[in-house]
């Protein structure tokens, strides 16, 4: 029995963007062909948590797919994705941002063989509205809309376990066969704030996961670090035995020190807002790795096919990032000791990690004060994300009249470690500093 009800619940912001004006517009041609168009999946879900979804899927009833193509062609590029089963990219732009919505017709899987890509999917353009859903994981994700009169439709009661923030398998008898779906609830549970049903619970331990590929590994667990709650999937992770089969030595970890490594998660989670995102999963890496060891996060980093993203070497920073956890809390005992720590080494430190970086860990970890103490002293010397800028460059040695080759870098290194121990701090002692060298190597 299908429930219909009015959407009360979605964010006026949610139906006034370009992706859900667009929505409309696929939705108002599919009818004027007999067809009927609906917004599934994350769309719907998020907009009735309150959301503002930034992706759309639409699922087209009642059209042959060659039909459905033509009206789309009229929209908008269409790429078209799977010959049986038919999902059409179509993409826009507009105000010089370039949009792109999932078009399909209803589909149905087939299980034929062992593993996360052991399906056969055809598409059924006279699908019940049932049997299309049946398809999907979860009830929460299994709730259609139509854009046009804002009616829902949600034969698995995907509107009251949303309502009771649970997490439930849309069909028990076909849910394990696969196994990104385990990955899936983890994360689930990280971004919405959902408890996972005893049954689905039960079924997702029973699967193995030795068949799903890093990367897509990887896609659940990006969401799960950028999630608002990330502690609560890594739990989810352990109890749905992701950590048993994917990463034994971090359920170690969580079982010796879960406590103070659930903290660090969940702290540096809100340190990282003011950071771009590379540098956001570097830190979200970090506050794990940092109870882990050198060497388990090189294995995690490994596991999770992580290394860089848009120019950032997350990989390289994560390490070197795990390998200062300590620094602001060490160089604060220090301090008060009487010890006090030298400028130089705040501007070699900037040289080898963003400063930045090491801050926000220090506050994830709990070290308040010394993160205090810390920020201070790399703001007055401005190097909180990034080393000072060489002041010798190679053309002015070509303007010494030196010739181009290896010499010339090896001098300008050897400056710039000068200037980074305060020996050097203008151009003209960078120079003389240059000239010295050159004495010397002569």
């Amino acid at each position: 029995m299908i429930s219909n009800n009015r959407v009360l619940e979605v964010p006026v912001s949610a139906t006034q963007t370009p992706l859900f004006r667009k929505v409309c517009e696929v939705a108002r041609v599919c009818k004027s062909l007999g067809g009927r168009a609906f917004v599934v999946g994350g769309w719907t879900r998020d907009a009735l948590l309150g959301l503002n979804p930034k992706d759309a899927d639409v699922e087209v009833f009642g059209m042959p797919p060659e039909e459905l193509r033509r009206a789309l062609q009229k929209l908008g590029r269409i790429d078209c994705v799977g010959e049986s089963f038919r999902v059409y990219k179509l993409a826009w732009h507009e105000r010089k941002t370039r949009y792109e919505l999932d078009v399909s017709i209803p589909r149905r899987d087939r299980k034929t063989g062992d593993g996360h890509r052991g399906f056969e999917i055809e598409g059924d353009p006279n699908a019940s509205v049932e049997d299309a859903a049946r398809r999907r994981d979860f009830t929460v994700n299994a709730i259609l809309c139509d854009p046009l009169s804002g009616e829902i439709l949600d034969p698995f009661g995907g509107r009251l376990d949303l309502q009771n923030r649970v997490l439930r398998a849309v069909d028990a008898e076909h849910f394990g066969e696969d196994s990104l779906r385990v990955l899936r609830a983890m994360q689930f549970v990280a971004r919405f704030d959902l408890e996972i049903e005893p049954q689905t619970q039960a079924i997702c331990r029973t699967i193995s996961l030795h068949d799903l590929p890093r990367e897509r590994v990887w896609g659940e667990w990006e969401k799960l670090l950028l999630s608002k709650t990330p502690s609560r999937g890594l739990l989810a992770a352990r109890q749905l035995r992701v950590l048993e089969q994917l990463f034994p030595w971090l359920e170690t970890a969580l079982i010796r020190r879960g406590e103070p490594l659930l903290r660090t998660l969940d702290g540096a989670a809100r340190e990282r807002e003011s950071l771009d995102k590379p540098r956001q999963i570097a830190l979200m890496l970090a506050s794990i790795g940092s109870f882990l060891g050198w060497k388990n996060t090189k294995q995690l980093l490994d596991d999770l096919n992580v290394y860089s993203l848009n120019g950032y070497d997350i990989r390289r920073n994560t390490i070197l990032l795990v390998g200062e956890r300590k620094r602001a809390r060490d160089w604060l005992r220090r301090e008060e000791s009487g010890n006090r720590v030298l400028d130089r080494e705040f501007r070699w430190l900037s040289a080898r990690i963003q400063p930045r970086l090491v801050y926000h860990l220090a506050r994830a970890r709990g070290h308040d004060a010394a993160s205090r103490w810390f920020w201070n002293r790399v703001t007055e010397l401005g190097v909180e994300d990034a080393p000072p800028t060489a002041l010798l460059m190679g053309r002015h040695l070509l303007e010494m009249g030196l010739s181009p080759g290896p010499q010339i870098g090896q001098i300008v290194q050897s400056t710039y470690a000068a200037q980074l121990a305060g020996d050097v701090s203008t151009l003209s002692e960078a120079l003389l500093h240059a000239k010295r060298v050159l004495e010397f190597k002569s």
